[in-house]
């Protein structure tokens, strides 16, 4: 795996867009059947009590967990898939420094899949951990994915 600014080269830049860049976060891994998110913490994700709101946190399982089903290894190609259900369990506060959330695919088939993950500190202890159920959409049941519209070039 080639590295480039602690990032995966082979990761595409449209793995995480809007939302998840006003948030902060980025894909540092992707496999297939894996997924690893990162987010460095800034005021900015913090609740009235000084801790990491428990919706950055769910915000950074869920991308974590529906990337790890829908990782594509074909250039120009991306698959989509959106969430059906999302359970996460905040074990401990964040308040400073780096989290990791790492998403594993567990079973399912071409069109459902669920996966499951946790979020770490710096110093590895679990903040929060998460299990989902998430659906490919159409064309990317296939893990050639679809070309990304994003990748088009322009037309003259």
């Amino acid at each position: 795996m080639s590295e480039i600014d602690g990032a995966d080269a082979s990761i595409t830049p449209q793995a995480l867009m809007g939302y998840h860049e006003l948030l902060g976060m980025h894909v540092v891994e992707w496999e297939e059947g894996r997924a690893v998110v990162e987010l460095t913490i800034e005021p900015k994700h913090l609740n009235r009590s000084g801790n990491v709101h428990g919706g950055v946190l769910a915000s950074m399982l869920d991308s974590a967990l529906s990337l790890a089903g829908l990782h594509c290894d074909v250039p120009g190609n991306i698959r989509r898939g959106m969430t059906l259900s999302l359970t996460t369990t905040f074990v401990g506060p964040a308040r400073q420094g780096v989290l990791r959330a790492t998403g594993t695919l567990r079973g399912g088939g071409q069109k459902t899949f669920m996966t499951s993950g946790e979020i770490v500190d710096e110093q590895g202890h679990l903040v929060a951990m998460g299990e989902g159920a998430f659906r490919r959409r159409s064309g990317s049941e296939s893990s050639q994915g679809v070309p990304d519209p994003q990748l088009r070039e322009p037309s003259e």
